[in-house]
């Protein structure tokens, strides 16, 4: 009977495995999608390979999340890395590990995940409709009693929750699901775009660099302008989000080396991603700024020493060609204008004020921010339905019977590397389980 089933909404990495174990426990299951086909977000997740979960350990892993982390605990316990390998191998989809941890598809291919989702479903039955447009969940006395679509109302004994956030909404994730959550009553916490590229003041000045993509740098964020940056205060270690250790004094925000690109509207590239919301949030606090450490490897002695080495050696060449052996080549002209010493200026007529202010430039390269891309171009959204609201053990509300939310829609977000993935399966096969054993009556 129809007002026995289980609906989900959303067909993505968490609605899918809800269905898919709601209806292996024996439940009716009917899985809405908006868009046309399942796991939109996922094909293009990793850069269409899919990073399916982390090999860090439990508690680090959980750590990946910040304060928010403790609440998947419980959904972890029950459905974690380990199973979800399991799960996609019993489907064909073998899997790697690769550097940092990052769990993909063997081979490098979403569709495969997908793939294999669908068939889970499929084996257990789930009725999938796409392209149909949930408007709101029905509630009669406190409890769910089903969904009302554009086209009418569907009964159900349980209803989950799964549409995704607000960020690539081309994908079917266009935040649906916290209106529906706030028209119930629950408290959804302020949305802001995270893993997002950062939009800086000195447009003019990264176009000029646009496409450099740089390695092993450091980039350090502050809570100030750019121009009152004290560079002495940047850590000669990694500090944010997932990290132990003694916290760096005020006004750093977040500091950490890795990868990072130059973008013609600011900059991009994996540790930008990494910092940025810390940076969205601190921006609600004043100016915020960056500085990039071009040569982490080497303090402000070791590099004034090897200046002076290179200018020394190369006495006669130009300073312009003096700092292709610094820099890539699409930073040169920036960085001649940044010190005003004149390009064709020879290397042993270089004085020492002049190699400072080349030095400074090298240790600390700044940019004000002035705010993160829009949430669509925002590979997750931060924020979501209180996580007061939601039972950590069942997925449930605390305000509707019935009701059942997991995956992005809640107040979870991770660092990349697979942890928002595996969240959303976690989350998503609680949150099924749960829904199945109200639908049956167990």
């Amino acid at each position: 009977m129809t007002d026995k089933r289980v609906i989900v909404i959303g067909a993505g990495a968490s609605g899918m495995i809800a269905a898919g174990r709601a209806a292996e426990l024996g439940a009716n299951v009917l899985l809405l999608e908006r868009t046309e086909h399942p796991g939109q977000k996922m094909l293009i997740s990793g850069k269409t390979r899919c990073n399916l979960t982390n090999a860090k350990e439990l508690d680090n892993f959980i750590s990946m999340y910040g304060p928010n982390g403790r609440f998947l605990y419980s959904a972890f316990h029950r459905f974690f890395r380990d199973d979800l390998l399991a799960l996609l191998k019993r489907y064909g989809v073998e899997t790697k590990a690769e550097r940092g941890g990052r769990v993909f598809p063997a081979s490098d291919d979403a569709r495969d995940v997908v793939k294999a989702l669908e068939q889970y479903m499929a084996d257990h039955g789930v009725q999938l409709r796409t392209d149909i447009r949930v408007t709101g969940i029905q509630v009669d006395r406190g409890r769910a009693v089903g969904v009302q679509t554009e086209t009418g109302s569907l009964p159900a004994a349980a209803v989950v929750l799964a549409t995704g956030g607000a960020s690539y909404p081309q994908t079917g994730s266009t935040g649906d699901g916290y209106r529906f959550a706030a028209t119930l009553g629950h408290t959804i916490t302020r949305l802001r775009p995270a893993l997002v590229p950062l939009v800086v003041h000195e447009v003019q000045r990264v176009k000029s660099m646009q496409g450099v993509s740089l390695r092993n740098v450091r980039l350090t964020a502050y809570q100030c302008p750019a121009d009152d940056i004290n560079p002495s205060l940047a850590p000669a270690s990694d500090w944010g989000r997932g990290m132990s250790g003694k916290q760096p004094p005020w006004p750093i925000i977040e500091s950490r080396m890795g990868e990072m690109m130059i973008t013609h509207f600011g900059i991009g590239g994996p540790v930008t991603l990494l910092m940025s919301l810390a940076i969205v949030d601190a921006l609600e606090n004043g100016p915020v700024s960056v500085s990039i450490d071009l040569k982490p490897a080497l303090d402000e002695k070791q590099l004034r020493q090897r200046l002076q080495r290179d200018f020394d050696s190369y006495a006669k060449r130009s300073y312009r060609n003096v700092l292709k052996g610094l820099l890539p080549q699409k930073m040169i002209d920036p960085f001649v204008e940044a010190t005003a010493i004149p390009p064709d200026k020879p290397g042993h007529q270089i004085s020492s004020e002049e190699r400072e202010r080349l030095l400074c430039q090298l240790k600390s390269l700044r940019f004000n921010i002035v705010g993160p891309l829009p949430m669509a171009s925002a590979m997750v959204t931060a924020g979501g339905v209180s996580l007061r609201e939601i039972d950590p053990r069942t997925m449930a509300s605390h305000l509707v019977e019935g009701l059942y939310c997991c995956g992005e829609v809640l107040d979870v977000d991770g660092d990349t590397g697979g942890y928002n993935l595996q969240a959303a399966f976690s989350t998503g096969y609680v949150a099924g389980e749960e829904g199945a054993v109200r639908s049956l009556g167990r």
